[in-house]
């Protein structure tokens, strides 16, 4: 069976800054193998590109550059937030709301983004919400461990369920 739409995919990966010399920013190994439903639109479209077809045993390696990963970084991902956002009962949170700390928000439709605090003024707080690795060359390697065939179930509601994957 190859990789494909509506296929449960699990692989283990090594992903670097750069190239496959570069330094690791994550490893993904067989002990919590990464379990996914491939083809919903979740995950970045050139990474699912390159994995596309590869057969159990199979091993990948390749590179993306900034623009086919997360893209570059941009200013206007750059907010100034009203402090009183942040308060819990009149309060803030210190230990949250701190310079380099990273607070998942909510954007205007509910949907949950994480962002780093920059700097705390008297009535503002400064937040990046560009990706933690925006503007960086990425490279992938690792190894298909097993694809199997989503069921109605996984494919209707566009993510793993059991073992590996989202547990209702």
């Amino acid at each position: 069976m190859k990789i494909g739409k509506n296929k449960v995919v699990t692989l283990t990966y090594t992903l670097r800054v750069n190239d496959d010399k570069g330094e690791i920013i994550q490893k993904v190994d067989e002990k919590k193998p990464f379990v996914h439903l491939f083809g919903v639109g979740s995950l970045l479209p050139a990474f699912e590109e390159n994995l596309s077809g590869l057969e159990v045993g199979e091993t990948f390696g390749f590179p993306l550059d900034s623009e086919s990963a997360y893209g570059n970084p941009s200013d206007e991902a750059i907010l100034e937030l009203d402090k009183k956002l942040f308060e819990i009962d009149g309060k803030i949170d210190e230990s949250i709301v701190t310079v380099g700390n990273m607070i998942t928000m909510e954007d205007q439709d509910g949907n949950p983004v994480e962002g780093r605090v920059l700097a705390i003024k008297e009535d503002i707080v400064i937040m990046d919400f560009n990706h933690p690795l925006a503007g960086e060359n990425l490279h992938f390697s690792g190894e298909v461990i097993d694809i199997r065939e989503a069921t109605e179930e996984e494919t209707a509601h566009g993510h793993v369920h059991g073992v590996g994957g989202h547990q209702h």
